[in-house]
């Protein structure tokens, strides 16, 4: 690996979950319309009786919030980091991102992105591009794992436009593969990599089963495919993924990928130890 990958790496390795990104967030809405089986987002509202798991899907806008005025922060601001930005709400998501993005703050915009909105966000705020990160959640090839486990977002062709529509634009992009959903994340590296100018991000789906227990998902078919997806990406498989991905100098592996080549590879190069 890279030196410089290397040196980045091991300042990130203090950090976990989201802070891994960035140092601070900003919200405006209460739930989701993705409504995807494993969210953290929606499994810490139904354990904190914020929400329940049948009205998740249901989006509240705090509009007390978007009255809010920001200041420049210190770090990264991560927007939106517990809902989406959905065509519904992109006109109030622009005006959050506006007060941020006047305040000199640098935005990374992170998403299951659709294409309209993608494309609206790029058209206004052209002059921020130095500010802003679009961050592309795109966990798989395969729109039939897509649908089952992120059954309202945006389908694999569309969110592949998107990224491509950033990087056309002269956005900095960035991947998030957390969570990888199948066993072919090498193979969509390969396919996302020419449009990613910051780095792909690969992780496992941390806390799945007691995250689709508070979802409402415990069904046998839901756990059998929690089983599967457990099973295939075992030790063995983040090893030979980081075996294939290590002399790629944009990818970047999350706290639930680290642990496991920490604690069996300790000496290898570029594991952030």
């Amino acid at each position: 690996m890279e030196k410089e990958q290397l040196v980045k790496t091991k300042k990130e390795k203090a950090a976990s979950g989201t802070k891994e990104w960035a140092s601070s967030n900003v919200n405006f809405i209460k739930g989701c319309i993705h409504d995807c089986r494993y969210c953290f987002a929606k499994s810490n509202a139904v354990k904190f009786k914020r929400k329940t798991a049948d009205n998740w899907k249901n989006e509240e806008v705090n509009y007390e919030k978007l009255k809010k005025n920001f200041r420049k922060r210190k770090g990264t601001v991560m927007f939106p980091s517990s809902h989406d930005i959905t065509p519904k709400h992109a006109d109030l998501a622009i005006g959050v991102l506006e007060k941020l993005l006047k305040a000199r703050n640098d935005v990374l915009i992170v998403s299951k992105p659709h294409l309209e909105v993608t494309e609206k966000l790029c058209n206004h705020f052209p002059e921020y591009k130095e500010q802003i990160l679009f961050r592309f959640t795109i966990g798989s090839m395969d729109n039939d794992v897509l649908k089952f486990w992120e059954p309202n977002a945006p389908s694999f062709e569309e969110r592949l436009a998107s990224l491509k529509y950033a990087f056309s634009q002269g956005f900095k992009t960035s991947v998030s593969c957390e969570p990888a959903l199948d066993g072919n994340t090498y193979e969509l590296v390969q396919q996302l990599s020419p449009y990613v100018t910051d780095s792909i991000w690969i992780g496992l789906a941390n806390r799945l089963k007691g995250n689709l227990k508070l979802n409402g998902h415990g069904d046998a078919e839901t756990w059998a495919k929690a089983d599967s997806l457990k099973k295939l990406q075992n030790k063995a498989w983040v090893f030979g993924l980081y075996e294939k991905l290590k002399d790629n100098s944009k990818i970047r592996w999350k706290d639930s990928c680290k642990k496991i080549l920490q604690i069996d590879r300790p000496t290898m190069a570029g594991l952030d130890i």
